[in-house]
């Protein structure tokens, strides 16, 4: 049995520990925000934060998570409300699949780092692939997210 602690709540879960956290987490516990994309750590849609960074689910094994802080999209995480907000405003997602690994992406960037700059924008987010090209409203989501964190 291990026990994993996600969104603030802990799951015991029976699970191979080699199991990519991302199957334990969709399949086991039954939060379905989080998406497969590729298996391979290309595309950026199986993201969640562990311990506030953003990491590929489908690449990290159960075992190794074990006693750390899982964030998914359907959690609740510094930034991360404020760039949903934002999302929804610059009208970012088309299809939307990739859109729960963006915006954890996103959250991850503006938990280590209060002032991007574009290039810090477009290096963080270069893990993520959006099949749809909204990329120029998403990087404006994130600028847009800046600033009203600076308005506070």
């Amino acid at each position: 049995m291990t026990t994993l602690l996600i969104n603030k709540k802990k799951h015991t879960i029976d699970v191979d520990p080699e199991m990519p956290l991302l199957w334990a987490i969709r399949d086991t516990i039954g939060l379905t925000g989080t998406k497969f994309g590729c298996g391979i750590g290309a595309c950026g849609a199986c993201k969640v934060l562990v311990d506030n960074v953003a990491t590929y689910s489908c690449l990290t094994p159960v075992s190794t998570v074990v006693g750390k802080n899982i964030t998914t999209i359907e959690g609740t995480a510094e930034n991360l409300q404020l760039l949903q907000k934002s999302w929804e405003e610059f009208n970012v997602p088309q299809c939307g699949y990739c859109q729960p690994g963006q915006l954890i992406t996103a959250t991850s960037l503006l938990n280590s780092n209060k002032n991007p700059s574009d290039t810090d924008i477009d290096d963080a987010m270069s893990g993520n692939i959006c099949r749809c090209g909204t990329y120029q409203r998403i990087k404006s989501a994130i600028k847009h997210t800046i600033e009203l964190k600076k308005q506070r």
